[in-house]
């Protein structure tokens, strides 16, 4: 059915301005973020193609842009959107502190960018001279032709904001926040740039959907 079939109380758009987001179900809240079908395919039916392909909101919210492109009716702009919007909700929902006065900081500013990710990510959180937290960068995402810590990376996505200090994390998948023998083994490689750099490497931090660890300084 098009949408110009469907009776105006009952369009996505229309119930969401009348009843608020959470009176929609799944399906309506992915055709709103879908926006439009396709040829052959409306916009709910589109939704429901995804729903059926990854089996939940939350499996639908880990995948890939190439992933979901892969879904017929879902190309790569439509793809693009339902990632933005994911990510945007997992940045929304811990509110980050101003400064990094503990490891606790560190996870809670870190945590939203790794939540709910199936491949290793790093994550660069630069801060000022007082702590306070300048912004945070994902600088790899675990490809199997990179490093996960790439030094030169990291201490240029900390002088690009003007930071004089910087905390790492990065998740563990598995689910097993315990640091590795590479993360150790990285982890005083990058306290060393850091040294060179004259910048002040605070802590590095193991992330999982439940937990994290402190990996330490190195």
């Amino acid at each position: 059915m098009l949408m110009s079939q469907v009776p105006v109380t009952d369009r996505p758009r229309e119930r969401l301005a009348q009843c608020g987001a959470e009176a929609l179900g799944d399906g309506e809240l992915l055709a709103l973020l879908l926006s439009t079908g396709v040829r052959g395919m409306g916009v709910h039916e589109l939704a429901a193609a995804l729903l059926s392909r990854f089996g939940s909101v939350t499996a639908i919210g880990r995948a890939t842009v190439a992933e979901l492109a892969g879904v017929a009716g879902i190309g790569a702009a439509k793809a693009s959107s339902l990632v933005a919007g994911f990510e945007l909700a997992r940045r929304a929902g811990t509110e980050q502190p101003a400064r990094l006065l503990g490891t606790p900081d560190i996870a809670a500013v870190a945590a939203p960018l790794l939540h709910g990710r199936t491949r290793e990510r790093l994550v660069v959180i630069s801060c000022d001279a007082a702590l306070r937290v300048l912004g945070a960068d994902a600088v790899s995402d675990g490809a199997a032709d990179q490093t996960l810590f790439p030094l030169r990376e990291i201490i240029v996505a900390v002088l690009r904001r003007d930071g004089t200090g910087f905390a790492l994390a990065h998740n563990h998948p598995s689910g097993d926040a315990t640091p590795s023998d590479e993360d150790l083994t990285a982890t005083r490689e990058v306290a060393a740039a850091a040294v060179t750099a004259g910048l002040r490497f605070l802590d590095h931090i193991v992330v999982t959907e439940a937990s994290w660890q402190a990996v330490g300084v190195g």
